[in-house]
């Protein structure tokens, strides 16, 4: 019989390709939160998104109320946006945080500020990771996250314009990307500091928008130098169909990635080649919003059966998915291997 092991261990040796224990993992690179779940902890959104304590306790509810063997207190993808002087509506139980502003069409207007870690936004993601780790020392596997210098560079610009850029200005997009990656390393230590075991590195150059090319042109070299400053555990998170460009994934040095359905758990195994451990794929409007739990134990076992290494939504759960089907997760998992 596989021996049990802690969440924490389930958790991190299979990102590391290790001993495989009585179940596969269940994590949440990207937020799990929905209504319901705020309901049931007595929390509510855009208050977790502010608050250290309510984002923490938010955070654990994904461990305590659907038996994730992770915690990620992060929900938005506007941290960053906000500390660099973007205006924000932080959104309500029901929406999502989002830039109202992009502040920043000109390089030379960039400006980062000393102490943006000190920022309110940025602050209470690490005041949140902190408490988690005092709450649950080395059971629970914590994950950080953050933004990439592409990702932060669309909240900066508008994402339309920055795209247009890539094709016409070239160098300025390299220097919108070198200026912004250092708030994407600065982060990801501070985070590592607080709590994290493991970061998620978002970086928004979707397939649908972005080709294997531009990624190797523009952001491989610089993933390469992010993971070596970094020096952490790190899963890199990019929407879209991006079985085109595993490989570069695997060569910019990324522990794992978090994949979407689109991408086939079996060709996405076969293709990274055990070289970088694969996080996802279960789909999020069909499956986890709109089906069953009969539905979702259909894509875990496929999953498994491919040896995608950890179990996890696609991407960010909409706020209106039923916790059965995101507890259906973890029973199936249950079922073993």
């Amino acid at each position: 019989m596989a021996q049990s092991l802690s969440p924490k261990r389930r958790f991190m040796s299979a990102l590391f390709g290790g001993r495989r224990g009585d179940r596969p993992p269940v994590g949440n690179p990207t937020s799990i939160v929905t209504l319901e779940l705020m309901e049931k902890a007595g929390i509510f959104f855009p208050q977790a998104h502010l608050d250290p304590k309510q984002m923490a306790e938010l955070a654990a509810a994904g461990h305590e109320i659907l038996g994730f063997d992770a915690v990620m207190p992060e929900f938005s993808v506007q941290q960053e946006a906000a500390a660099l002087g973007c205006e924000m509506d932080w959104g309500s139980p029901s929406m999502m945080p989002d830039a109202k502003t992009h502040p920043f069409q000109k390089v030379e207007d960039l400006k980062i500020p000393e102490n943006i870690l000190e920022k309110p936004s940025m602050r209470v993601v690490l005041e949140a990771l902190s408490i988690l780790r005092r709450q649950y020392g080395e059971e629970v596997a914590i994950i950080g996250k953050v933004m990439g210098p592409w990702t932060i560079s669309y909240h900066m610009a508008g994402t339309e314009n920055f795209l247009l850029w890539s094709a016409i200005e070239p160098d300025k997009v390299r220097r919108f990307l070198d200026a912004l990656k250092e708030v994407t390393v600065l982060f990801a230590k501070a985070q590592f500091q607080a709590g994290a075991d493991v970061v998620v590195l978002a970086d928004h150059a979707t397939g649908d928008l972005v080709s294997p090319k531009t990624y190797q042109t523009f952001l491989l070299p610089i993933h390469k130098e992010m993971v070596q400053r970094i020096e952490g555990p790190l899963i890199l998170h990019i929407c879209g169909n991006c079985a085109d460009r595993l490989r570069l994934f695997v060569e910019a040095g990324f522990d794992g990635y978090h994949f979407e359905w689109q991408v086939d758990a079996r060709e996405a195994v076969k293709v990274v080649n055990r070289e970088m451990s694969l996080v996802g794929n279960i789909n999020n409007p069909t499956v986890l919003y709109r089906g069953t739990p009969e539905d979702v134990h259909e894509q875990v076992r496929y999953s498994v059966a491919a040896g995608v290494d950890i179990l996890a939504p696609e991407c960010a759960v909409p706020l209106q998915t039923p916790l059965r089907n995101l507890r259906a997760i973890v029973e199936a998992a249950e079922e073993g291997y």
